[in-house]
């Protein structure tokens, strides 16, 4: 039990520690400037006036009990709690109760340091709360921004779909600053999607003009696929390849069906190509048997003895190898390599004979062998006069000399005798 109810109950009927009924039915109520008439009860006895009264501030007590939770529970803003608090201050003052008026008045002031420090940490949770929101939306523009620089037409409209759905989610900061963010973001949302329209628009040009160019390259595979004309067709297929990968992408919904159509044509035609080239391979076959053994008597011109002799049998079987005819091709090259090898074996060796037996050359090493032996005795007469005149050191030099001289000597009559 409280201790104003506890008054109350110990009171006359007729008056409360906070309030009496006047004879003529008057309720007053005491509070610290005196006491204040708050109505008057004629339906009944002073008891019941003053508890009908006493009820109209538990009820007021109750709205302060039931404010001070949601204060202190931070449940309301401070804006709303300090309105709500000065609202009910001005009904407890002016109440037309009995009870403690003025502690009840003192516990909702009492109130105020509290929603003062609530309304600090709510100004410094926005502030926090604004600055974060600030930095998240600059990183949105500057993504914004480079994905308008870029050219990733994949994925950048989706991913700028997405940045705009986080836009929307953040809070707004002062207007001036989300203003200009925003008009950032929205400049290079429309940059991006003017580019990436342009681009489609470029590529749909471009792929429509493939489409063009392979119809008609397809047309004339197709009108090649006949052609017999192995060697210059098979080079035009080449030339039309080429062309192919140069034309780029055509439109999806074609560009498979026109290369099933381009390569059906190249199929067909190396296909006829291929049969053709295996009957002749067939067909040269036999010959390829001929040269053979034509191979067998030319191999055996290596090594070779008898150069004139090699050089009219490799002839004879030459004149032979023109007249056996074509072979498969696969065997082309093997045959051709060995025949071309005997023939470079005679040619070596004739081209050796001839550097020996060369007559420029051979007059070459006679007049150096006519110079060396003149400088030989002109070196020996030397030496003779150096030796009378008793010349050791001079001796010495010219013995030296001379036997350099005649070993160029013996190397050159060497050579001349080769050539000879």
């Amino acid at each position: 039990m409280s201790a104003d109810k506890q008054s109350r109950d110990d009171a006359t009927p007729d008056q409360q520690p906070w309030g009496r009924v006047a004879e003529d039915g008057t309720v007053f109520v005491r509070t610290a400037d005196g006491e204040r008439p708050v109505g008057s009860y004629e339906a009944g006895t002073s008891e019941e006036a003053l508890e009908f009264f006493t009820k109209r501030f538990e009820e007021l007590e109750g709205k302060v009990h039931l404010l001070e939770q949601r204060v202190t529970s931070g449940r309301l803003a401070p804006e709303e709690a300090t309105s709500s608090a000065k609202a009910l201050r001005e009904q407890v003052v002016d109440a037309h109760a009995v009870g403690d008026l003025v502690s009840l008045a003192a516990r909702l002031d009492a109130l105020a340091p509290v929603i003062a420090v609530q309304r600090s940490a709510r100004k410094e949770e926005r502030a926090q709360k604004t600055a974060e929101s600030k930095a998240a939306k600059e990183k949105l523009v500057a993504e914004a921004e480079r994905l308008a620089e870029g050219t990733d037409w994949r994925n950048g409209a989706n991913r700028l779909r997405e940045l705009l759905a986080t836009w929307k989610e953040l809070p707004r900061l002062d207007r001036a600053t989300d203003d200009a963010l925003w008009r950032r973001f929205s400049t290079a949302r429309t940059t991006y999607t003017r580019h990436r329209k342009a681009h489609f628009a470029e590529e749909h040009e471009r792929r429509d003009s493939a489409r063009v160019i392979k119809e008609r390259l397809a047309k004339e595979a197709e009108a090649l696929s006949s052609s017999t004309e192995w060697g210059p067709t098979a080079g035009r297929y080449r030339d039309l390849m080429r062309e192919w990968k140069a034309a780029g992408p055509a439109p999806r919904e074609v560009d498979d069906k026109l290369w099933q159509r381009f390569r059906g044509a190249q199929d067909t035609f190396f296909g006829a190509r291929d049969a053709a080239n295996a009957a002749l391979d067939e067909e040269f076959a036999a010959n390829a048997e001929v040269k053979d053994a034509i191979l067998v008597e030319a191999e055996a011109l290596v090594p070779v003895t008898d150069v004139e002799a090699a050089k009219k049998a490799f002839r004879d079987l030459a004149d032979r190898w023109d007249a056996a005819g074509k072979v498969p091709r696969d065997r082309m090259k093997e045959l051709e390599g060995r025949m071309r090898k005997v023939e470079q074996a005679i040619r070596a060796v004739e081209d050796e004979q001839w550097s020996r037996s060369d007559p420029e050359k051979s007059a070459r090493a006679d007049d150096m062998i006519g110079k060396l032996e003149a400088g030989i005795a002109e070196t020996q007469a030397k030496l003779d006069k150096a030796s009378a005149a008793g010349d050791e050191r001079r001796v010495k030099d010219l013995e030296s000399e001379l036997a350099n001289k005649q070993a160029f000597l013996d190397m050159a009559k060497k050579a001349a005798a080769d050539f000879g």
